[in-house]
């Protein structure tokens, strides 16, 4: 039994004659009346018997009806949602992300602007650190992520760079310090300080801290924890400073304030990283708006 055998049945069922089917549907009388008598030949039964007003269907032809029409409506609803998946506006796709990069910016815009012309694609956001991402990329368990890269990736990998945060001075709101007014590196000397585990991310880590050497300042490290969260949460406890991705100003802690270092700099480098060969097609799409944000972006004054 083929397609065809459905959509000549129901046209003859429908205009309860093979003449009018026919030139409905724009195919021959015989051509009609010979797949109608092999559908009955394979079904074992007949769907029609003749009236002098024309064609009708006997019970099995009015049961077989109501089936041929359901077949074709899930077919034509398979048929559009995969030229919808295939094409980008539906399917799924796995999102990484690294959390303090999603208070404000292209990453949340991006979301927003995806959710919105690509509604019917559900995504999901994984909230973890560069290093966790690239591996869950690469095993394939992610499509892509927000991250931040110092090195270049192996050639398996297509980055697309977006944007370059910095870092800021976070000290507990108990610490004399103005909030607005640039401390020298120098006056922290001593200071308490709170970093991330170098297992975290020990591109990351060796850079901050050799900057922070480079500028006259060997952190007094009094803690290590293993998010950026953590970190923030005790500096709001009193227990020490700490230099953080200037993004958390998105969201910033009640007990802890922002200070900027004078002459102070390190460069966060954020870009979406995917590998090259995957073939999500929502991933396609959720690339081409990134593209486009990131060239709408570049024009601002």
């Amino acid at each position: 039994m083929e397609l065809r055998h459905l959509r000549y049945f129901i046209a003859v069922a429908e205009y309860e004659s093979v003449r009018v089917a026919s030139e409905r549907i724009h195919i021959t009388q015989p051509a009609i009346s010979r797949q109608i008598q092999d559908l009955e030949a394979e079904l074992g039964v007949s769907l029609f018997v003749r009236t002098k007003r024309g064609l009708r269907l006997t019970e099995a032809g009015a049961v077989f009806l109501a089936e041929a029409r359901q077949i074709l409506s899930h077919l034509e609803a398979a048929v559009g949602t995969t030229r919808q998946v295939a094409s980008g506006v539906e399917g799924h796709l796995r999102v990484g992300f690294v959390e303090n990069a999603g208070w404000d910016g292209v990453v949340p815009a991006i979301f927003n602007r995806f959710q919105q012309e690509a509604h019917k694609v559900s995504i999901e956001l994984v909230p973890l650190y560069t290093p966790a991402q690239l591996e869950t990329i690469e095993n394939r368990s992610l499509d892509g992520g927000f991250v931040y890269l110092f090195d270049p990736l192996p050639e398996k990998f297509s980055v697309l760079s977006l944007c370059r945060h910095d870092v800021m001075l976070a000290v507990p709101r108990t610490w004399d310090m103005p909030e607005n007014e640039a401390v020298a590196m120098c006056s922290l000397i001593g200071k308490p300080f709170i970093t991330f585990q170098r297992g975290v991310y020990p591109a990351y880590y060796d850079r901050l801290i050799a900057a922070c050497v480079q500028a006259g300042l060997t952190p007094n490290v009094v803690q290590e924890v293993t998010t950026e969260a953590a970190i923030l949460s005790l500096v709001s406890a009193g227990v020490g400073a700490a230099i953080v991705n200037a993004a958390n100003l998105g969201r910033p802690p009640a007990q802890a304030k922002f200070v900027p270092v004078a002459g102070f700099s390190m460069p966060l480098p954020l870009a979406f990283v995917h590998l090259a060969d995957n073939a999500n097609p929502a991933l396609a799409r959720f690339l081409t708006l990134l593209r486009d944000y990131r060239e709408d972006a570049a024009a601002l004054p």
